[in-house]
Order: structure tokens, then sequence, then C-alpha cells
């Protein structure tokens, strides 16, 4: 539309502006169609103009809108949108390869449950061109003589092998292809999972358990149910990147002169280091250096990371003014540039944390399906700093499990705007 008024007019009208955001934020987001034939993808892209070109022409002729613009511009309107839609489809089902290969390496994923439906999810996640993923075989407790045959695919162990093989291997994704008979031994195998960072869908269906962004999508057809997975996927997952280059890219600027002062007085104050860097878990449970200005006499990142108290004499004079402001926090901006940390998310906990608690609590490790972030909704909610008992820790996974449930770009705001207002105030708990 503002092509088409641009070449006919050098110009784009206000109304016409107002007109083209409202019919793309009707139809957007639209449909990749990157599997469908080219006359099956040309079928539907001029079906679905038919139908909104014929609504937008009724309205503009019963109000008398369309007698503004000539009939030349009209028409090339209604030719001209179907045709470039197909052309950038088109070009887009060629180039889907390579922004398939710039999402990162191959996902591996494991099937349980050597049946019918796990192998017609492996043989079409096999046939599928643009899956990245990589079935490295299945899990099953029948003998081999009650199990097809011939299916070309490798028996990994049983169900009671799975929690270990995923932890000593890089899964990324569990499908559960029990029959539905099958309930107690599903639950108890969710439990045994909720260990891992593997996103984890059921083939083809159940309705109890405690969902994580549980969704129906397909594969290649095959309808699954998402029980655990990131809510940063497609649009979403853009949405939150971009999010956090701008914020913490403003933010960086921003601040830098209270960066440079912080860092003189850390330096002056006290020896050692200026920026403590202390191994954290990140996206997917993988290892991360997490930056923070040093607020300490020590700088433990061993197996054994005693948490901050109270009246604790590690804690440096100006270190305590620094976490009690959260101004130590401040170089994780430019974390949250590198991609190894976000603005919003579960705090990062101490590696050594991390392997004692996921032992204690159930579902520990899922809160590690999104990157870490320099804030969060357990923190905004009361359980910042030190969690001296098991029940607080308990209570800081519950709010980031429930942040993951129900993300949205205004929870992300309000969770940045209520750690800006406590801030300011206080908040009990950073020693």
């Amino acid at each position: 539309m503002w092509g088409i008024f641009i070449y006919f007019e050098d110009r784009i009208p206000i109304s016409i502006f107002f007109t083209s955001i409202l019919l793309f934020s009707v139809t957007f987001p639209s449909g990749a169609k990157i599997r469908l034939g080219f006359w099956k993808m040309a079928r539907d892209v001029i079906f679905q103009w038919v139908l909104l070109a014929g609504m937008v022409l009724i309205f503009a002729r019963i109000t008398g809108y369309i007698t503004l613009y000539t009939p030349e511009i009209v028409y090339a309107w209604l030719i001209g949108t179907p045709i470039a839609q197909i052309l950038a489809l088109t070009a887009l089902k060629e180039l889907s390869p390579l922004f398939i290969s710039l999402q990162g390496p191959t996902k591996n994923a494991v099937i349980i449950g050597l049946n019918e439906q796990g192998l017609a999810v492996a043989n079409n996640l096999l046939a599928d061109e643009y899956s990245r993923v990589n079935v490295l075989g299945f899990f099953e407790d029948r003998a081999p003589d009650r199990v097809p045959q011939e299916h070309g695919y490798e028996v990994l162990g049983a169900l009671t092998d799975i929690p270990a093989y995923c932890k000593h291997h890089q899964i990324h994704t569990i499908y559960i292809a029990l029959p539905m008979s099958s309930h107690p031994r599903i639950l108890k195998l969710l439990d045994d999972l909720k260990d891992t960072t593997a996103s984890i869908y059921f083939v083809p269906d159940i309705f109890v358990t405690d969902l994580i962004q549980g969704r129906v999508s397909d594969v290649n057809g095959i309808p699954v149910v998402s029980v655990c997975e990131t809510p940063f996927t497609g649009v979403d997952g853009l949405i939150k990147r971009t999010a956090d280059i701008l914020f913490s890219l403003f933010v960086l600027i921003l601040i830098s002169p209270i960066l440079i002062i912080v860092a003189l007085g850390v330096k002056l104050t006290s020896p050692g280091p200026i920026i403590f860097k202390q191994r954290r878990y990140g996206l997917d449970g993988q290892e991360i250096l997490v930056y923070k200005f040093r607020s300490m006499t020590v700088t433990e990142d061993g197996v054994t990371v005693t948490q901050a108290t109270k009246n604790d004499q590690r804690i440096t004079p100006l270190g305590a003014f620094l976490r009690k402001s959260s101004l130590d926090e401040l170089p994780q901006f430019i974390n949250v540039l590198q991609g190894r940390m976000s603005v919003v998310g579960p705090r990062p906990h101490a590696v050594a944390h991390n392997e004692e608690y996921r032992k204690l609590i159930k579902g520990y490790m899922v809160r590690h399906k999104v990157k870490p972030g320099i804030t969060g909704w357990a923190q905004v909610n009361g359980f910042r700093g030190e969690t001296d008992t098991l029940e607080k820790m308990e209570q800081r996974v519950h709010y980031d499990l429930e942040y993951l449930r129900n993300w949205s770009p205004r929870l992300d705001m309000l969770i940045v705007a209520k750690t800006a207002w406590l801030t300011i105030v206080g908040q009990d708990g950073a020693y």
C-alpha cells in the first residue's frame, strides 16, 4: 500500500498510513506456509486476500472512503498485494534452510515408547526438511519380541535409565509415546525428568500434570502436547531478545558514569578485583560466567559457596551499600548484551547451590528453560537475597515457574517497574 501511493502520488496520506497499520495489525502474524507446495500456498494467499480485501472494499464503498482514490490505485493495490505476498513467501521458502541453520546446532531428542505412535513421530521428524531435531533413539521397557522390528532406531535403555541418560547427554527434547493406560508410569516418569532441562512432549495427549507453557503443536501433522517448554519461541523469542538488547544498551549508556565511580570505589577501598566473576547455570543448564562488582573480601566459586547472611563479616563496607542498593548487579547488563542473561528471568544461582537444590526441590531445573535474569518475579515478590531455609528456596522456585507459565511482555515491564521502585524504597533480604 505504501509503495503504490509513493509510486502514484509521491506521498503516503495520513489516512492510508493508519489504514495500513490497522490491516497489518489484523493480519499479523501470518503463517509462513513453507511446508506447502507453491500452488497450495498461492491458493491460500489469494483466498485469504479476497476475504480481507472484500471486507475493506465493502466498508470503503458504504462510507464513501473509496472515492478519495483513483481506480488505478485501488486496482494496483488489489492485484499487487497478493503477488507481493506470494513472492515473499516463495523467497522465505528458499531462504528458510539458511534461517534454520542460524538458529544453532541440531537439537537431540529421545522418544519414550517404541510403538506405532513413537515410530510415526521419529519418522516424521526424519522426513521433515525443516526440522533441527536429531532422534538418538528410543527407551522401552518391553521385551524385544513385543516391540516393532526392523525400525532402524537404537534402543537406548529402559524407562528407569532415562534421567541418567539425559543428565549425561545433551538432550533437548523428550517425546513420551506411552499408552494412556500408563498414567502411573507417566507421572512417575515426569517426576524423574524434573531434574533435566529437556523440553517434554506427550504424544498424543494427557490432561493431568503441572504444565509449563502447555500448548498443542504438531510434528509434521502429528499432534503433540507441550508439557514443559520455554515461552520464548518464534516471535516471542525475537521480542524478548530485542527488548533485552535495546534496554541493556540504554541502561549501560545511562549509568556509565555510575559504573566508573563504583569501579573506582571498589578498587580503592579493598584489595582484589573490581569485577567478581562466578560460574552460574544459564539457559538449558549450561554454565555461564556472571559479572558483579566485588562486594566481599572473598571470591568464592568452588564446590562450596556460602550465601551472604546478615552482618556477614566477608562483606566490605562499600559492598554492603552496593548489595543493599543492587548496584553490585549493574555489570550484568553486559551479560545481557552478550546473550548469557536476560533483563528479567529467574535469578542465577551459584553452581554449587544448583547442584544442592536440584536434589531437594522437584522442578528446580525447569527454571533453566529460560535465560537467567538481573531481576525476576521471585525477587519482586519478596524472595531476594539469602534463602536460609529450604522453604524459602521452594517459594523462590515457585515464583520462577509461575513466571515461565505466565510470561508476557507486559509482565516483564511490570517486574522492571517493581524492581525500580523497590530499589528506591529499599527491600529486605539483600545482605
